[in-house]
C-alpha cells in the first residue's frame, strides 16, 4: 500500500501540467517597448514608457494564450522635447483624438524551442492592419519574458501627413522592438 501511495503521489508530481503557472500579471516597470526608423538615412530610435493591458499565457497550452496590449501615445520619448511635441499633432499621432495603439492577439502558432507567432490586429489612430508578430518567451520561476521584434509601415496608420507622407524624409519602415515582463497569476498546482 505504501509502495503505491508513493507510485501515485510521484506520477501526479510527473504529470503534465501538474506544476503548471499561467503567466497572467503584466508588469510596466519591467518591460520596454521600443522603435527605430530611418530619418534623411539616419537611424533613429525611441520609446514609449507607459503601457498596459492584459495577458494569459500558459507554456503548456500556448495556443489558447491571449494578449491585450495597449501604449499611450503621448508617453513618447524621441530623444527630445521638440520632437515628442512634433509627434504629438495631427499629422503624426494626433494624440488627443486617438491617445493610444492597441494589439490585440487572435491566435499563437507554437514554433518550438520557445518561439511563437502571434497573429492579431494592431490599431493606431483609428486605422487597423492584421500583423503577425514573432515571439520568444524566456520562464523563470513565477515570471515570464515575451520578446521579439516586429516591423510596422506608418503610411497604413496615417502616422505622417501632408507634407510627412512622402517617405524621402522619414522612412515608411518602422521596426517596434517589445520586451513585456509577466509573472504568474496562479500558484503551481499541487495534486493530492
Amino acid at each position: 500500500m505504501r509502495r503505491f501511495a508513493l507510485a501515485s503521489a510521484l506520477a501526479a508530481a510527473l504529470a503534465p501540467g501538474a506544476n503548471a503557472l499561467e503567466y497572467t500579471v503584466l508588469r510596466p516597470e519591467a518591460s520596454a517597448i521600443t522603435f527605430a526608423y530611418q530619418q534623411m538615412g539616419v537611424g533613429l530610435e525611441g520609446r514609449f514608457t507607459r503601457f498596459d493591458g492584459e495577458l494569459s499565457f500558459d507554456p503548456a497550452q500556448p495556443e489558447a494564450a491571449r494578449a491585450r496590449i495597449e501604449v499611450e501615445l503621448a508617453s513618447i520619448d524621441t530623444g527630445s522635447p521638440e520632437g515628442n511635441e512634433e509627434v504629438a499633432r495631427k499629422a503624426w499621432f494626433d494624440t488627443p483624438s486617438f491617445p493610444r495603439a492597441r494589439f490585440v492577439s487572435q491566435g499563437v502558432n507554437a514554433l518550438g524551442n520557445s518561439r511563437y507567432e502571434v497573429s492579431g490586429t494592431l490599431a493606431i489612430k483609428g486605422r487597423e492592419q492584421a500583423v503577425v508578430v514573432p515571439a520568444t518567451v524566456t520562464t523563470q520561476g513565477d515570471s515570464a519574458v515575451f520578446e521579439g521584434r516586429f516591423t510596422l509601415e506608418r503610411g497604413d496608420f496615417a502616422i505622417g501627413e501632408g507634407a510627412w507622407a512622402a517617405f524621402d524624409v522619414v522612412a515608411n519602415e518602422v521596426h517596434v522592438t517589445f520586451r513585456i515582463t509577466a509573472d504568474a497569476g496562479n500558484k503551481p498546482q499541487q495534486s493530492q
